[in-house]
């Protein structure tokens, strides 16, 4: 590797760690490697579900040069967002709807962005080279690129792994034509773990290193556009957007520090709001809510198509009300959710006079069929 190379890698990565990343390491971007077959094999068996957009990008996606020809190095960086406390604590808390710990914070794409336009420029100015900034908005697969880098390793969960930072690292890369020494690849450390596959409430994990999102909470309440399948909605529980589970029982946690960068702090207040409050959102107040976090993209009414489920498991008879009026929802589905909610806090007779009230008039086939299925 010619000397100039190396010494750009030292300088990219002092540079980096002077902006504020918590982790940064050099990847070959041009050399050969197996995430394109593997991302295949992932789409032949539809574990994509709904998200089209993989199967259309595939070719795209499969390496980084697909996507920029002329790609020899990715500089790749890392913001932690490690948790203060136990982040699963939140799923006792029945009546308050568990966002993810990513998306409870303002979304991460424009801090982690900015930093890496800044690299980047720095980078560009000092090389003469060219560069593009990925923030998982383009085809390129950073979980794999990251491994490669040596940032850590793609656990059981299929999750980046660090020794450092846990399971916790939102990541972005910096692809140049320039030549620039790379690290070693990261050593597989799970060993004989199995805590993310075990405590997966959906068996989402057909093997290790394999996911399927058919079966995947973080898939059925953020990405699944449709109604959600009656054998998963006991087990998301209060999930109202993601799920933190395979992550937060990964036992590489215990070295992760919570990132500097004030711009990606968690708030408390949309990690874990009243489930009644946020069954009442219309459109507007879901948007000025939820504005400037990842939650908002899933749109108002998928999100409280979870609230619905949510209230169901609360096992609260007292919440039967806030569900009972999403029966009147506009969105279908809101209201099948509502249907399936009401049914489990309520007796059968009170359970009957709502069903006469509002089946007989219900437009929506998939919601008639969520009162048919409920019983009499």
């Amino acid at each position: 590797m010619p000397a100039a190379a190396d010494a750009r890698a030292r300088q990219v990565k002092e540079r980096a760690h002077g902006l504020g990343f918590d982790a940064i390491a050099i990847a070959d971007a041009a050399g050969p490697w197996g995430a394109g077959a593997h991302l295949l094999e992932f789409l032949a068996e539809g574990r994509h579900g709904g998200m089209d957009w993989m199967a259309r990008e595939a070719e795209r996606r499969a390496h980084p040069t697909a996507l920029w020809p002329e790609a020899k190095s990715a500089i790749v960086c890392g913001l932690s967002y490690a948790p203060a406390a136990d982040p699963l604590d939140v799923l006792a808390r029945r009546a308050r709807g568990a966002v993810s710990l990513y998306a409870a914070r303002r979304d991460y794409h424009d801090a982690l962005k900015s930093k890496l336009k800044d690299l980047a420029t720095w980078f560009a100015a000092e090389s003469g080279g060219e560069v593009k900034v990925f923030v998982d908005t383009a085809p390129l697969m950073e979980k794999p690129l990251a491994a490669r880098a040596g940032l850590g390793w793609q656990g059981k969960h299929t999750n980046l792994v660090s020794r450092t930072h846990g399971s916790w690292l939102f990541l972005g890369a910096i692809l140049t034509d320039v030549e620039v020494a790379p690290d070693a690849p990261e050593t597989d450390h799970c060993g004989q773990c199995r805590a993310c596959l075990d405590i997966c409430p959906t068996n989402a994990f057909p093997a290790p290193y394999q996911l399927d999102a058919r079966r995947c909470i973080a898939y059925l309440t953020i990405e699944h556009k449709g109604h959600i399948g009656e054998e998963f909605r006991a087990a998301i529980g209060n999930r109202v957007f993601g799920c933190d589970d395979c992550l937060a029982v990964c036992p590489w946690n215990k070295f992760a520090v919570a990132s500097r960068d004030a711009r990606i702090a968690l708030n408390e207040d949309l990690r874990a709001a009243p489930l009644t409050d946020l069954a009442r959102l219309d459109d507007a107040a879901f948007r000025a809510r939820f504005a400037g976090t990842p939650v908002k993209r899933t749109g108002r009414d998928r999100f409280v198509r979870n609230v619905a489920i949510a209230l169901g498991n609360s096992g609260d008879q007292s919440l039967a009300p806030v569900a009972a009026d999403l029966l009147a929802d506009p969105s279908p589905l809101v209201r099948a959710m509502a249907v399936w909610a009401v049914r489990r806090l309520l007796d059968a007779g009170v359970f009957a006079r709502l069903k006469s009230r509002w089946a007989v008039d219900e437009a929506d086939a998939a919601v008639r069929r969520e009162w048919e299925a409920a019983g009499p």
